[in-house]
């Protein structure tokens, strides 16, 4: 790949854009928003100029409703070897394209799994997409040739290709990307209302949760209006969930002591089945998940003081699998909680108390 059209300049298109141009790829940038494009260019993610003649790949990085449309107006044109989007959608575009007499064999639908919860090009990172899943929804249409590319595209910008069918892909999105966003939403819409003296309550675990909730919600409106069928299927079975807790948290309320007993059974068992649930999530490089065990070190707001604590842990020849940040509220200072393997706990407490750490007993 020598040559790439990115259209559309939002965060997924201006990482693509910044990954392949750091890679040597002499990238066209296009978009409605004049002002958008300009930023990206800036960010050094390609040139505004229009080719001068048909690029290898364009990537069509454009809200779901509006892929198939962008796809077929680029093909007319003859603008590309190949034509890819970016889309968290992959059934409906290519159906779409299809009906608007697009061309099934140069197209194919792919979805980087990975973003941010602010969009636009600023949000943009060279590294976005680096050793996250890229997935390919290729037809027993799509040419070789566009295949290749595909996985050029790929490795260029570092990711995991994934091969999928486009339906089962949109099933799959929908359990563990369309209904956490809304399920986050949800969430902290109660916190709208919610008295002051709660929200000063708010800890990690709130926080967790609705850490998406951020996101932009036009942007999230155009990605549910295109696979809302299999979301609406997941919140179902949720909603059904939903309702046995709350009957069982019902009977925790009666003065019967057997309904007590049934009630917290429930409880437990939903519970339970969280954990067995959670522990599928693959852990680090995609593998099995590991537990790992956390040290939680006080932390004071100043700069470096991060940096510092990773250098001292570094040093202690501990390597640290996963941290968080637990603020104080009112104060400047926090936990920095430090996730290691099992066997690291010890010798990081000991290594870190020597240096001076304060280490909060878990």
């Amino acid at each position: 790949m020598r040559t790439a059209l990115v259209i559309g300049t939002g965060l997924i298109g201006t990482s693509v854009a910044l990954a392949l141009t750091a890679r040597g790829v002499r990238v066209h940038l296009r978009d409605h928003d004049t002002e958008r494009v300009r930023t990206a260019a800036a960010l050094g993610a390609g040139t505004q100029d229009a080719p001068a003649e048909r690029v290898d790949l364009a990537l069509v990085a454009v809200p779901p409703a509006h892929i198939a449309g962008t796809v077929a107006e680029s093909q007319r044109a003859g603008e590309a070897r190949a034509y890819l989007d970016v889309g968290s959608v992959k059934g409906g575009p290519g159906r779409q394209l299809a009906a608007l007499g697009g061309d099934p064999g140069s197209y194919l639908g792919t979805h980087p799994m990975a973003g941010r919860e602010q969009s636009g090009p600023l949000a943009a990172g060279v590294d976005l997409f680096e050793g996250r899943p890229w997935v390919l929804t290729p037809t027993a249409e799509t040419e070789t040739e566009v295949l290749n590319l595909a996985l050029e595209l790929v490795a260029l910008c570092a990711a995991v290709p994934v091969v999928m069918e486009a339906e089962a892909h949109d099933q799959a999105v929908a359990l563990v990307s369309h209904t956490p966003q809304l399920v986050s939403s949800l969430v902290a819409a109660r916190l709208e209302e919610a008295d002051e003296t709660a929200v000063r309550l708010c800890g990690q675990g709130i926080r967790d949760v609705t850490r998406i909730a951020a996101s932009d919600p036009a942007m999230w409106v155009d990605i549910l209006s295109a696979n809302p069928g299999p979301v609406a299927d997941v919140l179902a079975s949720v909603t059904s969930d939903l309702a046995e807790t709350v009957r069982a948290l019902r009977s925790l309320e009666s003065s019967d002591e057997d309904r007590r007993r049934e009630g917290a059974g429930e409880v437990a068992r939903m519970l339970r089945r969280g954990n067995v649930g959670r522990a599928r999530v693959p852990g680090k490089h995609g593998q099995a998940p590991t537990v790992y065990e956390t040290v939680a070190v006080l932390i004071s707001d100043r700069p470096g003081e991060l940096a510092r604590i990773f250098a001292d842990a570094g040093a202690a020849g501990v390597n640290v699998e996963d941290v968080r940040i637990e603020h104080a509220t009112g104060q400047q200072a926090g936990h920095v909680q430090l996730m290691v393997e099992p066997g690291a706990v010890r010798p990081l407490q000991h290594a870190l108390r020597e240096r001076g750490w304060a280490i909060r007993q878990q």
